[in-house]
């Protein structure tokens, strides 16, 4: 489908209005194009003899030309332009709502800054051309056909005349177009740019505060805000050029006719009234000759931009979304035989599972059983594989089919609110709101009223103690990213917002990195009872959080290397036993 039908969908829905605009824009068109004829019959009366009768006649009828004009030409933009902001407000939503199913690739692939200005700047240029533009366009067309049919009743040969200047005037426009439309496709591109040095400026403040690189990141943005400038006044270029150019082109026309057209009248071919009309008629050409570059350029910007979006729009998401299949029948005692969804338990299973990004394959063969309610730890060197395995499965990467599976069903055949509902991730950097903490722990909570309560939540993870410190307590305002945080409260604010969803299957991605060794022994000691109710898998580089757990992974270069528990590990004399021996070592140091 064309991305003018696209757009199109769109307008239909709003049909009642446009159509109800249309009309306004005919009566706006129809009531402005009266008044010269009226002024024209008023000279030629007049040339009669002066009455104050007559006076009164022609002033009442140009004075309500004018204000049913005035009102209709409200009723024109109030119409039309607020369907586009509906049609704009549609589209905002939509285009968010895309970009919520897309998958986790797409945004390391895409800069958050460009996404930005798509949905802001190339939105507003949409907008602009559903509403104004096409407005503009209607307006100036029935003025343009119906000015020149008046004008052909009146003199035509000397409207010929006056149309000497639109073939070089419709060259100009298509010329010109094509122009504007080029620059202004790179000016949305180089604005992307500076939106995504923009964002990356104030997300990674705290970095470029530590390394002083103030200087550096001001230059870098002078320099894409430079090219933005360049850009725009390559275009400003043009359209200088363009309108004047019209100018130049309608005022030859109207020089031939005020010369030809005073000498008609001079003759008595033509009366004053006709020669006023004509020149005012004239005169309206030269709005729709103008207004049309101005409607190219809206046109030519709202094209561009919209097939930006639609290089969103059109992307389809790598992580597709399923019917729930897991059912079972309603107990005989509840009357009827609905199916309704079956409870997840919380089996867990691996099955030869490779996976990689392109050609860089980062698991190989890797298999392993997870029963429901243990506790699974997985240990490794950094890169080994281990952040990669937990993000295949809630799906924020789609394992190959048949690799992954809860409760024997392949994962990739389980609607993502129920594999994701009973799945409560807490990642290694963790991801906080600008809003409070109470907002933030029950982020993902469901409002159906199941779940753990936020006090519970926050006192398993060790943070009721932290919050208690602060200002306005849980109300307390954290800032963006969770600025005022420090790097273990996140971590602790992370742990209590899983525990809020009450998960079947709880995932624990190294979130203890950030807390001391006691404190992290106080949040496992809290976290058992929770642990013992789910199936609970845990990544640590600290033996000490992982050697009660039921069983251990041992992750290498994207393989198992090894499995069993502490002790089993130990006795094996491998890798986990080399990790566990220089653990214990850096403690002894420490404490000595």
């Amino acid at each position: 489908m064309s991305p003018a039908r696209r757009l199109l969908g769109y307008a239909l829905r709003y049909r009642r209005a446009f159509l109800l605009g249309f009309f306004c824009v005919v009566a706006t068109t129809a009531i402005g194009l009266a008044s010269p004829w009226v002024l024209k019959y008023a000279i030629d009366d007049l040339q009669g003899g002066v009455t104050a009768a007559a006076i009164r006649f022609y002033a009442v009828a140009l004075l309500a030309l004018g204000t049913v004009g005035g009102l209709f030409r409200f009723l024109m933009r109030r119409i039309i332009i607020g369907a586009s902001r509906d049609i704009e407000y549609d589209l905002r939503n939509d285009f968010f709502a895309h970009l919520q199913r897309l998958d986790l690739a797409y945004f390391q692939q895409h800069r958050t800054g460009d996404l930005m200005s798509r949905a802001t700047n190339d939105l507003s240029a949409v907008r602009s051309m559903v509403g104004p533009a096409v407005m503009y366009t209607v307006n100036t067309a029935l003025t343009f056909i119906v000015a020149v049919a008046l004008m052909m009743s009146i003199d035509p040969w000397l409207t010929l005349v006056a149309l000497i200047p639109l073939p070089p005037v419709s060259l100009s426009v298509g010329y010109f177009g094509a122009a504007i439309h080029r620059r202004f496709e790179r000016i949305q591109e180089q604005l992307s740019d500076v939106s995504a040095v923009t964002q990356e400026n104030l997300s990674g403040v705290r970095v470029i505060r530590a390394y002083g690189q103030e200087p550096f990141e001001i230059e870098r943005f002078r320099r894409a805000n430079e090219e933005y400038l360049r850009r725009n006044r390559a275009l400003i270029h043009i359209q200088g050029i363009y309108g004047p150019g019209m100018g130049l082109l309608m005022g030859v026309g109207a020089l031939l006719v005020l010369w030809l057209g005073s000498r008609e009248v001079v003759l008595g071919r033509m009366t004053v009234g006709e020669l006023v009309a004509f020149n005012a008629y004239l005169m309206m050409l030269a709005w729709p000759m103008i207004a049309f570059g101005w409607v190219t350029n809206l046109l030519q910007r709202g094209m561009a931009s919209w097939k930006r979006m639609l290089e969103v729009l059109d992307t389809e998401p790598a992580i597709k979304d399923v019917p729930w299949a897991g059912t079972r029948p309603v107990p005989p005692d509840a009357g009827g035989a609905t199916l309704v969804a079956a409870p997840i338990r919380g089996d867990v299973e691996v099955r030869h599972l490779t996976f990689g990004f392109g050609d860089r394959v980062v698991l190989h063969d890797v298999s392993a059983v997870l029963p429901a309610g243990s506790t699974t730890a997985i240990v490794g060197a950094t890169g080994s594989g281990k952040s990669t395995l937990l993000s295949l499965l809630p799906r924020l990467h789609e394992p190959p089919p048949g690799t992954v599976f809860i409760d024997g069903v392949d994962v990739r055949e389980m609607p993502l609110a129920v594999l994701r509902g009973a799945i409560g991730f807490v990642p290694q950097e963790p991801f906080h709101f600008g809003g409070s903490i109470a907002e933030n722990i029950t982020f993902g909570a469901r409002g159906d009223g199941t779940g753990c309560d936020r006090l519970a939540a926050a006192e398993t993870a060790r943070l009721d103690k932290d919050v208690e410190g602060f200002p306005r307590g849980y109300d307390t305002i954290i800032g963006e990213r969770g600025i005022t945080l420090s790097g273990g409260q996140k971590q602790r604010t992370a742990v209590a917002r899983a525990l809020t969803v009450d998960p079947k299957i709880l995932v624990l991605d190294d979130a203890l990195s950030a807390v001391d060794t006691y404190t992290e022994e106080e949040i496992l000691g809290r976290l058992a009872a929770v642990m013992r109710q789910r199936t609970s898998i845990v990544v640590s580089h600290r033996v000490s959080t992982v050697r009660g757990a039921d069983q251990i992974l041992v992750l290498a270069d994207g393989r198992i290397a090894e499995r069993g528990t502490h002790d089993q590990l130990v006795a094996r004399n491998g890798l986990y036993a080399e990790l566990y021996r220089k653990q214990l070592l850096e403690e002894e140091l420490a404490a000595s």
